[in-house]
């Protein structure tokens, strides 16, 4: 297949690039060659390149940034899905990513694709307008929900542990909020398996096994082989200071996708300790940000 991925420098589009270049022609755009705010330099790049296959790994992450920035948020994270989705019609594939954080974290078990969604802030409801737009507009899609995502590239939570813990001994971490880690380098994988299966819908990609954000930094802490002189404390959400309110819960069932593929994604220990092992070295190069002792990253 010719498959065009747009934000392919990023965490996620970097991964893709990689995993889907072994086997395909793949062509990147980036924020620096086209705006996916712009109907027109969405239709023009994909008119250039003339895909099978448009992977959107282009998003406005920031999720306190969106409650302030609401319409760079939506620009961007819905207006530029249906940019997208307008300029593929109904005969190029695309494959789009969401998040957990279109729900609420009230059910308390893992949420299914079909659960009823009902984001706390305006990011989850931002990605959730993309969604409704990429289903209106086409039925020939893979649609994506994910979540606590890390990988090389880009700002993340294992990156921000470990530069805070580079500058204290102690470090502060949610205790109440439980999700899936995941690894970008497997969801990668995941969806080349959906791709290349010739699968649509939607589908939920995480790691699996679940945590808290502090039980995640615990682990971080102790495969970086930082646990003898880092205390890591178990801290509730009251205690930060954020614009954008989190579920409590965001842990999401991937049964669709192992029923459908006979695949699973491995255990969030297991990723993140080979994550962690292969990137070491520059993990630890990165310590250079100032701690204030409080850490949690979206």
């Amino acid at each position: 297949m010719k498959i065009l991925i747009l934000g392919h420098k990023g965490m996620l589009g970097s991964e893709l690039f990689s995993r889907f270049s072994a086997d395909h022609e793949v062509v990147g755009k980036d924020i620096d060659e086209f705006d996916i705010t712009s109907a027109y330099d969405c239709r023009d790049v994909i008119d250039e390149v003339a895909p099978d296959c448009v992977i959107n790994a282009a998003a406005y992450t920031d999720v306190d940034g969106c409650e302030t920035d609401r319409d760079l948020c939506f620009a961007v994270n819905a207006q530029g899905v249906r940019n997208v989705a307008e300029a593929c019609g109904d005969s190029v594939c695309i494959v789009h990513f969401s998040t957990d954080y279109v729900f609420d974290g009230t059910k308390k078990e893992p949420y299914k694709e079909n659960d009823p969604t009902n984001p706390l802030n305006v990011y989850g409801q931002s990605k959730l307008d993309g969604e409704r737009y990429l289903r209106e507009m086409t039925d020939n899609y893979v649609l994506v929900r994910t979540a606590w995502l890390y990988g090389k590239n880009g700002r993340n939570f294992v990156r921000t542990i470990l530069e805070k813990a580079g500058n204290s001994d102690v470090l502060e971490v949610v205790a109440d909020q439980v999700g899936s880690p995941t690894y970008a380098r497997d969801l990668a994988a995941a969806v080349q398996v959906l791709v290349e299966g010739g699968h649509r819908g939607l589908y939920h990609l995480t790691n699996r096994g679940r945590c808290s954000w502090y039980e995640f930094a615990l682990k971080i802490i102790e495969f970086a082989d930082l646990g003898n002189r880092i205390e890591v404390r178990p801290i509730t959400s009251d205690r930060l200071i954020r614009k954008a309110m989190r579920p409590a819960w965001s842990v999401m069932s991937t049964m669709k996708f192992s029923n459908l593929t006979g695949k699973t994604l491995r255990f969030w220990q297991v990723a993140l300790k080979e994550f962690i092992d292969e990137n070491k070295a520059w993990l630890t190069a990165k310590s250079t940000e100032t701690s204030h002792g409080v850490v949690k990253q979206s």
